[in-house]
């Protein structure tokens, strides 16, 4: 873990919904994370969210706490996230690793745009994540696909 922390920011700060027994108990149970809608079984859910005319794209921490809170707000667990800061005032690329899947973000300051993907699988809602990210980057507009992964056939 040290030798990323010259690559950027490192954070092994674990969930807030993150505990012992929640870890246990995944471990001793074989759960099928699979996700069941509308009659169709898949992996997860994948958004590909793009947010233009936003604001805080250069700030690693603000953006490391944002994404934390996005997948809070998921019901996610989070395992572990990193960042990297293309230079003082550029760009922020970065990951929060999710026991359900991920969060990722790559911001491009100079032109006021973040492209965000979140895909999640189990019981998170990664819907739930859109209104922290709106709160926190203030775009004037957000462009949303969806994609199911894992089509079950």
């Amino acid at each position: 873990m040290n030798a990323l922390s010259p690559l950027g920011m490192v954070s092994d700060l674990p969930s807030e919904n993150q505990t012992p027994s929640d870890c246990a108990t995944v471990m001793d149970t074989q759960k099928d994370y699979f996700v069941e809608r509308d009659g169709v079984k898949f992996a997860g859910m994948h958004l590909l969210v793009d947010l233009w005319g936003a604001s805080n794209l250069a700030d690693p921490e603000l953006i490391d706490r944002s994404l934390r809170t996005a997948a809070i707000a998921a019901g996610a667990t989070i395992l572990h996230s990193h960042f990297h800061h293309f230079s003082p005032n550029g760009g922020v690329s970065g990951v929060v690793v999710l026991a359900e899947s991920h969060i990722s973000i790559h911001t491009w300051p100079e032109r006021d745009f973040a492209a965000v993907d979140i895909f999640m699988c189990g019981e998170c809602d990664p819907y739930l994540s859109i209104p922290v990210l709106r709160a926190a980057f203030q775009p004037s507009m957000v462009n949303l696909d969806e994609q199911r992964r894992g089509l079950v056939i």
